[in-house]
């Protein structure tokens, strides 16, 4: 998935990105409101992580801006207001879930998962021939063997495979699978591609990802 974490406790914030990237996610970081705005005019996120109290717009005023705007993601609020008020507000204003501070790592990990479902519609198992991609356990497997692939190349593959048929290009794929302060540049999926395709087809698969040159890299329907 991709996550916008919005938080303006700079501990707080760098220690939740840092565990969800170890996760295997991609996260942006926002520290008000006005710079969460600014991310999500930039970039698709499947779940955002909305902190109430923030400076420069508060995480209200961010949920009556993300209101009936088309294709918006999950929100998950995350504050330390623990009334009732203010969860019937924020489910009112559009928030998709509720978490008070102080919270488990583990239970804000299953929450987004369950989230980020929802955005996918219910995350199907994507396949292609003996490939299958579980995007629940985030797993590649031919013929029922487990591919042993990076966090970026399975993000590839699952990318690929879920839009199957429809070119993606390489400045799509970098912006699914690398967050908004990378210092690489969109040549490393390249690379990606070219390791993953060496993994594919030690395992009977070489032909699965081609490329169309000027416009990117397809799975055929």
């Amino acid at each position: 998935m991709r996550l916008l974490i919005v938080e303006d406790s700079p501990t707080l914030g760098r220690d939740l990105s840092s565990a969800l990237v170890r996760d295997g996610h991609v996260v942006d970081l926002a520290a008000d409101g006005a710079e969460a705005l600014r991310f999500l005019s930039g970039f698709h996120y499947d779940v955002v992580t909305l902190d109430l109290m923030i400076p420069r717009l508060d995480g209200w005023a961010v949920l009556r801006r993300l209101q009936g705007r088309g294709g918006r993601p999950r929100v998950l609020v995350l504050s330390a207001r623990d009334q009732v008020e203010d969860r019937v507000e924020a489910l009112n204003l559009g928030a998709d879930d509720y978490m008070v501070k102080p919270f488990a790592y583990a239970e804000l990990l299953a929450r987004l998962h369950a989230l980020g479902r929802r955005s996918e519609g219910g995350a199907p198992v994507l396949r292609a021939g003996a490939l299958e991609v579980d995007p629940r356990a985030r797993l590649a497997r031919v013929d029922g063997v487990v591919l042993a692939l990076s966090p970026k190349e399975y993000g590839l593959l699952e990318a690929l495979l879920g839009q199957r048929g429809r070119v993606l290009s390489r400045p799509a794929l970098f912006e699914r699978l690398y967050d908004a302060r990378s210092e690489a540049s969109d040549k490393v999926i390249e690379v990606l591609v070219s390791t993953l395709r060496t993994k594919l087809a030690r395992a009977g698969m070489p032909e699965l990802i081609e490329t169309r040159r000027g416009f990117g890299y397809v799975v055929v329907a």
